[in-house]
């Protein structure tokens, strides 16, 4: 049978194939697994549960909360919040674990469910398995005062936003920001928190009816934001997805300015303050060459993991590092969080231009982004490929022929039989060049 887990937790689409009866076992076995992982069994176990605004969040809160009062943990729910504040607060309450109930990007019909350990940290594969493992067993069903409670946080929000405001230390005062929440979770507490800064803010996508998240709208339609911007002549934009986990930017020109951007500009920044440990940056393969250049040229290492946030924590957590990320704009800073969040990228990005008296643009600059191609090919065999001494020659050939001024990833997708061929060069012709004459290598081995 597949994995119920994915990259990032439990998702797919509401009501169908989650449902909320597979949300309240799911919560359940959750309940047990972190009892059973838990050193303090003095007083009965709490868990922060929160929800982006989309319509089935209710019917899957409801059923999560069912789940875990069921087993006698008491359900704090803390509302509408992004998926970085459940795994703040849930460290801040002192909880046992955390539920967010989100499909962050997703469309709305789609909806989630992600857990946190105790302080906030995303799991690792054994605990996720444990819980899989252990939504087919029975367990006591607690009776009479030992049933849990499920409790209202009223004061999470200002929990959060007071959080956010610890973490920078430079005032915005004087900066126009547009900022797009995709009709989702920061609908209310980004604009707030960038306000809280000084930041004049204009917020658009703000509007929320559990129906309309992500809806041509957010960090993967970026269009309206860039618009906006040069309407309002505000200084940037900043764009947040469904469960605002993530962050991309638009200068005042209107250019985007993506992940890998955002992560060589607060590199540089933490690393002018002798806050970047090792001054090491953490990346996934999928970031351009051309932050890797940027990088080296500043003195910082970049140490690369495979694509997910979830390796990137792993990571930063192995290393003891400052920063990570990724280019679509998921950006962990562990001095401040345990995952990525959105709100406190924007705060970081829009206190080094504050710091510097510097255009967003300038600041991007620092990167030059070097063509890329990319080809996903079809195959009978994708393991095939990977053992093909055809294709490894070639990947050979093709590195000595792109030398530094290029790269070249191939990367077999984890659900499907295919091998996605990136190449980046100097030229967008070499890119495209080399690319298909690697893609005709690999459909061949994998044929």
């Amino acid at each position: 049978m597949a994995r119920l887990f994915g990259t990032d937790g439990v998702r797919g689409l509401a009501n169908a194939e989650l449902t909320p009866e597979l949300a309240l076992r799911l919560a359940s076995a959750a309940a047990v697994v972190f009892e059973d992982l838990s050193d303090d069994h003095s007083r009965r176990p709490r868990a922060v549960v929160g929800r982006d605004p989309r319509a089935s969040g209710e019917m899957l809160e409801a059923a999560v909360c069912a789940g875990l009062a069921a087993t006698g943990v008491d359900a704090i729910r803390v509302g509408t919040v992004p998926t970085p504040a459940v795994a703040f607060l849930t460290a801040d309450y002192h909880a046992e674990f955390g539920v967010m109930i989100s499909a962050s990007h997703n469309p709305m019909p789609d909806n989630g469910i992600k857990f946190f350990s105790a302080g906030g940290h995303k799991l690792d594969d054994e605990v996720e398995d444990r819980i899989e493992a252990a939504m087919d067993d029975d367990f006591v069903r607690p009776i009479g005062a030992a049933v849990g409670r499920v409790l209202d946080a009223p004061d999470a929000g200002d929990r959060y936003r007071r959080h956010l405001a610890q973490a920078v230390d430079e005032r915005l005062d004087g900066l126009t920001v547009v900022v797009d929440c995709a009709h989702g979770a920061a609908s209310q507490l980004a604009p707030l928190a960038y306000a809280d800064a000084g930041a004049k803010v204009i917020a658009i996508h703000a509007d929320p009816d559990g129906l309309n998240i992500n809806a041509d709208c957010g960090s993967t339609h970026m269009d309206k934001l860039q618009a906006a911007v040069l309407e309002h002549g505000a200084d940037l934009g900043l764009a947040h997805d469904g469960d605002a986990d993530r962050c991309l930017a638009v200068d005042s020109t209107g250019q985007i300015v993506d992940g890998d951007a955002i992560m060589a500009i607060l590199a540089t920044s933490l690393a002018d303050k002798n806050r970047l440990h090792e001054n090491v940056l953490v990346a996934t393969v999928m970031s351009n060459l051309g932050l890797h250049i940027a990088m080296r040229e500043a003195g910082i290492t970049v140490r690369t993991t495979a694509v997910g946030d979830r390796y990137v924590v792993e990571e930063l957590r192995r290393g003891g590092y400052s920063l990570g990320g990724e280019q679509s704009g998921h950006i962990v800073v562990p001095g401040s969080g345990t995952t990525g969040d959105g709100i406190l990228t924007g705060l970081m990005i829009m206190a080094r231009m504050a710091a510097t008296s510097s255009r967003l643009a300038d600041l991007a600059g620092i990167v030059t982004v070097l063509p890329q191609e990319l080809i996903n090919v079809r195959v009978a065999d994708k393991h095939a490929v990977a053992e093909s001494q055809s294709v490894k020659q070639a990947v050979v050939d093709a590195e000595a022929e792109l030398g530094e001024s290029g790269r070249v990833l191939l990367r077999p997708s984890g659900t499907e039989q295919l091998v996605r061929v990136m190449v980046e060069a100097g030229t967008a012709e070499q890119a495209g060049t080399v690319a298909r004459r690697l893609a005709d290598v690999v459909a061949a081995a994998g044929a």
